[in-house]
């Protein structure tokens, strides 16, 4: 019988955030990766509470051991306009108070931290990231050699043929710094781009929730989360259940090929107007490029939806 393999290195990028918080869990119920580092970043809310929102998740599910490391307050260039405090919750976590956690937050940068595990690291490491792109735009200028060495990197941002979230144009993450995920759209690392293209069809309805909601304290507290999520969703889309981006990234990450992806050539839209912060996806021919980024194309919503509903129901 063949040896099983180790789990997959996973550093998990991230600003918490509900759909954060079960990718983090997702993460985490995953046997496949091996979560060795979580770094925050400005986004859904400011970076003070996305690292106290880590910590907490991480903590909840008995996981305080992973070091948890914060990275960029604010964009690279344009400060965030507006977070995402009326969709998650002013403090992120949909108004859900988590216990605080016993570890303290990692006294490294982000980028720091995230270097010395790349560099430190003999394997391929895989980065999650699920927020703005702050981050490893720092990364990919201040250590190219550590941003090279990314076994591949799954980014949960814009949209090829959609159009945007939090503008007619613009997808949030995406949005909140175009320059640095021009810098990372242009590096050449091995990227798969999971847009709104997959994970606006991709729905966790009640019955889902309820399942492991039903399975243990973690799965109650993650369906707590998600109430605000389940309403502003009702209100504003008219849906009777939730879009978890950002555990569609995670399952592309623990499982790759779980998304049908296309090499894309990639550009941002880093101009002060109303396009600002749109992908503009080359759809007109599979990329040759040595920059092309795999974009997301195709998803089983349903095959998803249960990998997400199923792991989180085993973490208790």
């Amino acid at each position: 019988m063949p040896d099983t393999p180790p789990p997959l290195p996973l550093v998990v990028d991230t600003d918490p955030g509900i759909d954060d918080a079960l990718a983090l869990l997702l993460a985490l119920a995953s046997p496949e990766v091996d979560l060795q580092l979580v770094t925050t970043v400005h986004g859904n809310v400011d970076l003070a509470q996305t690292t106290e929102n880590a910590l907490r998740v991480l903590h909840l599910a008995g996981r305080s051991d992973v070091p948890v490391a914060a990275g960029a307050r604010s964009s690279l260039v344009v400060p965030l306009a507006r977070r995402a405090g009326h969709v998650h919750g002013e403090a992120g976590l949909g108004g859900v108070v988590l216990p605080p956690s016993v570890a303290a937050v990692d006294p490294r940068p982000a980028v720091v931290a995230l270097a010395e595990l790349l560099m430190g690291s003999d394997r391929p490491v895989t980065v999650a990231a699920i927020g703005p792109l702050t981050n490893i735009a720092l990364l990919v200028s201040v250590y190219p050699d550590a941003a090279a060495r990314i076994g591949r990197l799954v980014v949960m941002g814009g949209s090829a043929g959609r159009g945007g979230n939090v503008t007619a144009a613009a997808e949030f993450n995406i949005w909140a710094d175009p320059e640095a995920a021009a810098v990372v759209f242009a590096a050449g690392l091995p990227t798969v781009l999971v847009g709104l293209d997959v994970t606006l069809p991709t729905v966790l309805t009640e019955a889902g929730i309820a399942r492991f909601a039903a399975a243990g304290p973690i799965g109650a507290q993650a369906a707590a989360v998600l109430r605000q999520y389940l309403d502003h969703a009702r209100t504003s889309y008219g849906i009777d259940g939730v879009v978890v981006h950002d555990a569609l990234a995670l399952t592309e990450a623990i499982v790759p090929g779980t998304l049908r992806t296309v090499p894309r050539d990639v550009v941002v839209d880093t101009s002060p107007g109303a396009g600002r912060g749109q992908t503009l996806v080359d759809r007109r021919s599979p990329s040759t490029s040595d920059t092309a980024v795999a974009v997301a194309e195709g998803v089983d919503s349903d095959a998803a939806v249960e990998f997400l509903v199923s792991r989180l129901a085993s973490l208790d």
